[in-house]
Formats: C-alpha cells, structure tokens, sequence
C-alpha cells in the first residue's frame, strides 16, 4: 500500500468517525424524503401523519420527535409551513421527524375552546388528544423496523393545544404497544406554550426529560399556574392549569431533568416561534438529553426590554 493511498485511508476513516460523531447535533444530510401515512380511522375520517426520513443513512435506531401542531383544538394543520420547515430541518440533522393530524373536536362549535366551552368538555377533548396521539405512537412503534427508529427513543412536542396534549400523554405511565421488551416511556417532551390540569400526573415513573418554552405574559395558556384563558371563576370554562414554571418545579423535586426557557414579557407567540428561533436549543435537548441522557437542569431566562410590563412579575424578570 502507498504512503499516499495510506494517508488517504487514514483522512477518509476519521472524516466518518467526525460525521458521526456530528450526527443529531449538526447538519447530516440534504436528502429528505416524506411520506404520508394513515395511522387511525375514527369518527368517519382517516388520521394521517407525515414522516420526514434523513436519505443514504443506514442507522436503524434513530431518534424520532413527533410533532402535534396547535390551533385551540378546533384548528391548525400537521403540514403548516413553519412544521413542515421544522421537520424538514429535523431530518438534515438526522432525526426522523413525524407530525400528526388528531381529531379536532372543538371544530365547528360555537364556544370552541375558551370560556364558554365547558370543563367537562375541555377535558373530554384532552382525552381523545391524548388517545390519538398514543394511536400515532404505536402506529409509529409497529413500523419501527420499516423507518428505521428506536422505539425508546421518541420525543413528543408539541404547541399551544398541542403542547398541552404532548405533555399530558408524556407523562402517561409506560405503555406496552405490544413490544416483547416491555413497557415504553417517551424519551423526552418539549412543550410550546403548554400546561396541563393536573400535576399528580406527574411523578418518578411516569415523568420523563423535559424542555419547556414559554413566555410570562402568556394570556391564554399561563406560564405558572392560573386559569385557562384567565377565565372568570363563574364561566363554564373555568379550569386550572400548571404550565412549564410549575411543570419545571414538579420535575425539580422529583429530580428529573429538564429545560426551561422562559422569555420574560413573552406572549403566547412562544406557541410557534421556537420551532425556527431556537432550533439550536431544542436540536441540544434532543442531543443532550435523549441521545446522551444527560441528567442536566437548565433554565434559560431571555429578557427583552421593549416587551410591555409582565402580566405577571417574577424575581428573575426585573430589570
């Protein structure tokens, strides 16, 4: 062998052991596929999610983050521009990427979502959120082989409506999915602007690595604890529910890891906006925190003085 042929081999070997080592955490590939697939049939319409697939990659344990879109659950579409830019960029860092239509069951009401629509009701919607969103897993999980995705590996995220039904069935206890090694817990959350009604949800077995968004002013889903929508005590919309603050607190006592990126005087626009904002930061949770399994507590505060007064002040937020 030459000594030119030789050094060439030596370049070539650590050039693919830097790749890979570079994998999930910078750029991969430019060669994306995508391909439509119906997971579930229910109340006379097909659920399809889109499946967002890195090229010429030969892994067959890759982690995968499912995406629930936002939209009051009345609204929004599993192929907006910003999610199918999301999952596209997702799928170049070699992520296989998913995002699902779920039944939008507050569509065509008149009190759609807000103060009007009863509590009952509200959480009759969470459920069949929640039902779909399992379906979707487990639809994904018995394809596994065919996408080439570690069924111990999938990240659920989601925005706003979204965000709240990916945290509530994160922190569902294990489910089987019929899987010979047993049970399956997500390997991480990252919710947009969510929160969930009840917090006892939330403990050793069933709490999993999370990274929460949101921003302190947010008026319809609160970034601590307080009414959905700030609804008045006496509306039939009436429900309390803990966002990322006293989701991030919960996971604090229970030392489990997680990210909280809380932007002071933020809306409700930290629903969407992260998606592309702060891509890095959630590619370096996805990386961090399910590929590695760091046991890490993070909270990014980001301050922005041309944001009006906080709706709600915190120590951290003062100027």
């Amino acid at each position: 062998m030459s000594k030119h042929f030789s050094l060439l081999f030596l370049f070539t070997i650590l050039g693919l052991s830097l790749f890979g080592q570079e994998k999930y955490i910078s750029h991969f590939t430019s060669d994306v596929v995508v391909e439509t697939l119906t997971y579930a049939s229910k109340d006379g319409q097909d659920l399809a999610l889109d499946v967002y697939l890195p090229q010429n990659d030969p892994d067959t344990d890759r982690p995968l983050l499912l995406f629930v879109h936002g939209g009051g659950f009345f609204a929004g579409e599993r192929n907006s521009e910003s999610i199918v830019r999301f999952c596209n960029n997702l799928a170049e860092y070699g992520y296989v990427a998913a995002s699902i239509s779920y039944r939008l069951t507050r569509k065509g009401t008149p009190e759609k979502f807000g103060c009007d629509c009863p509590e009952k009701e509200k959480l009759a919607t969470f459920a069949a959120a929640v039902e779909d969103i399992q379906d979707a897993t487990y639809y994904l999980i018995q394809n596994s082989e065919y996408l080439g995705i570690d069924p111990y590996k999938i990240i659920l995220a989601g925005g706003s409506a979204g965000a709240e039904a990916a945290l509530m069935t994160a922190y569902t206890p294990p489910v089987c999915y019929d899987l010979p090694s047993g049970p399956v817990s997500y390997a991480g959350v990252i919710g947009l602007a969510g929160a969930i009604p009840d917090t006892t949800i939330i403990y050793k077995e069933s709490a999993v690595p999370s990274m929460f968004f949101h921003g302190t002013d947010d008026n319809l889903v609160p970034y601590g604890t307080a009414p959905h929508h700030y609804c008045a005590k006496n509306k039939p919309g009436y429900i309390i529910l803990h966002g990322s603050r006293t989701i991030a607190s919960k996971l604090d006592k229970l030392a489990v890891p997680y990210w909280l990126h809380t932007t002071c005087g933020g809306g409700h626009e930290l629903a969407g906006t992260p998606l592309h904002k702060y891509f890095d930061e959630i590619v370096d949770f996805c990386y961090s925190f399910v590929v590695k399994k760091s046991t890490e507590f993070r909270h990014t505060v980001v301050k922005d003085k041309e944001q009006q007064p906080n709706y709600k002040q915190y120590n951290y937020c003062e100027q």
